[in-house]
C-alpha cells in the first residue's frame, strides 16, 4: 500500500473526520515489536518506573513521581494494553526497581496476568488510580502484594491521589497542576487552563508534556499556547463535523446523543448535552467509542462494561467486539459506525432499573 493513501496531511477535514489516523493501518504485531523494543530500552537501568496512561492525568502522575524520586522511566499504557506493559516491566525492569502504575484500571483478570511476575521481580509495586474498580479485581491486586490506593472517581483524579500518597513535600505548583488536571479529567471545566492541559497532552510527545508541566505547572508557556492555537483550528473543524452528523435517540428514559468521527469527544459531548442529551456516544473511526454522561445520567461505566470497556459514571470508553476482519472495518467507515452505535445503544437498553441494581 502506498504511504500517501494513509497520509493524514493530504486528507480533507471531511475525509479525516471519518477515517482513522495512519497508525491504525500498521499491523499490531509490527507495533508490538516496536513498542517492546522501546520498553526494553526504557526500562534498562531504571530504578523508578511509571506505567501510566499517557493522558493529562497519567502524565501529571509521572511528573509527580519524578519530582518525588528524582527519576521515573515512563512506560505508556492504555487500558487495552495494560497486560503487556506489566509483562514487559516484569521482564525488563531492574530487580531493585520501584514501579508505579498510574491512572489505569483492569477490566478483567486477564489484564493482571503478569502482575505476580512483576511483584516477584521488582522491589515494590505501587498503584494509584481513581476509576471504578471491580471488587474482585481490587482484591486480587491487593493480595498480590501491591500497595493500591484508589480515590473517589467523582471527587479526585489520579494526580490528586499521587500528590497525597507520595512521600514528598510538593510545592504549590504541583497542587495547582493536580487541581487543574482534575478540572479536566472530571469534566468540571471551571478552570480555562484545563482545556490547555488536555489538548497539549494529546498533541505533544509525553516527555515534552512532562517537561513543560514540571517547569511551569498548569500555566503553560507562551510558545505552548501558540502551538495549541494552531492545532485547534483543525480540532474545531473535526468537532463541527461530528456535531453536524449527530442524532438524538430516545432510549428508555434517557435522550442519548449518538455520533461518529475522529474528534475531541468531550467538546462533542458538551455540544450534545446543550441539545438536550442526557448521555453522549461518540464512535471513533478506529472502532472504539467514548460514552459521556451528565448529572441526569451517571451510568456510563455500566454501559461500557457491556461492550468491552469501563470507566467512570460520567466518562467511560469501550471497543465493541464486532470487528472480525477488514471488511467489518470498511463497513464501519462507510456507514459511519452503524454497527458499533447500535451495539452501544443496545447496552443502554439493557441497563437494569437502578432500584433493582441497588
Amino acid at each position: 500500500m502506498d504511504d500517501w493513501l494513509i497520509d493524514d496531511d493530504r486528507l480533507s477535514i471531511g475525509r479525516k473526520s471519518v477515517l482513522p489516523g495512519e497508525g491504525f493501518f500498521y499491523p499490531d504485531s509490527f507495533e508490538e515489536e516496536q513498542r517492546e523494543a522501546e520498553a526494553a530500552e526504557t526500562l534498562t537501568g531504571a530504578g523508578v518506573v511509571v506505567i501510566a496512561d499517557p493522558d493529562a492525568d497519567g502524565l501529571a502522575c509521572t511528573a509527580l513521581v519524578r519530582e518525588a524520586h528524582g527519576a521515573g522511566a515512563l512506560l505508556p499504557a492504555g487500558p487495552h494494553n495494560l497486560q503487556e506493559a506489566l509483562a514487559w516491566a516484569a521482564e525488563y525492569a531492574e530487580p531493585d526497581a520501584a514501579v508505579f502504575v498510574c491512572d489505569l484500571c483492569p477490566d478483567s483478570e486477564d489484564d493482571l496476568g503478569a502482575l505476580a511476575d512483576l511483584v516477584d521481580h521488582v522491589d515494590a509495586v505501587t498503584w494509584f488510580d481513581h476509576h471504578q474498580w471491580d471488587d474482585d479485581l481490587g482484591a486480587l491486586v491487593d493480595e498480590s502484594g501491591v500497595s493500591r490506593t484508589v480515590g473517589d472517581s467523582e471527587e479526585v483524579c489520579t494526580a490528586d491521589v499521587a500528590l497525597e500518597q507520595l512521600d514528598h513535600e510538593f510545592g504549590e505548583q504541583w497542587a495547582q497542576l493536580a487541581a487543574v488536571t482534575r478540572d479536566h479529567d472530571l469534566w468540571i471545566r471551571d478552570d480555562e487552563r484545563s482545556d490547555d492541559l488536555a489538548d497539549f497532552s494529546y498533541w505533544a510527545e509525553p516527555e515534552e508534556y512532562i517537561e513543560a508541566v514540571a517547569e511551569h505547572g498548569p500555566d503553560l508557556s507562551p510558545e505552548v499556547r501558540e502551538f495549541l492555537a494552531e492545532k485547534r483550528v483543525e480540532k474545531e473543524a473535526l468537532i463541527e463535523k461530528a456535531v453536524e452528523r449527530a442524532e438524538l435517540r430516545e432510549v428508555g428514559e434517557w435522550t442519548v446523543g449518538v455520533t461518529y468521527g475522529r474528534c475531541s469527544q468531550n467538546e462533542v459531548a458538551e455540544a450534545l448535552r446543550e441539545r438536550g442529551a442526557d448521555a453522549a456516544v461518540i464512535v471513533k473511526p478506529a472502532g472504539s467509542a467514548s460514552i459521556r454522561g451528565t448529572d441526569d445520567f451517571e451510568r456510563a461505566h455500566e454501559v461500557a462494561r457491556q461492550v468491552n470497556g469501563g470507566g467512570h459514571p460520567k466518562a467511560a470508553g469501550c471497543k465493541p467486539d464486532i470487528y472480525d476482519d477488514m471488511m467489518d472495518y470498511a463497513h464501519h467507515w462507510t456507514t459511519q459506525g452503524a454497527v458499533a452505535k447500535q451495539a452501544i445503544v443496545d447496552a443502554f437498553k439493557r441497563l437494569p432499573e437502578e432500584e433493582d441494581e441497588e
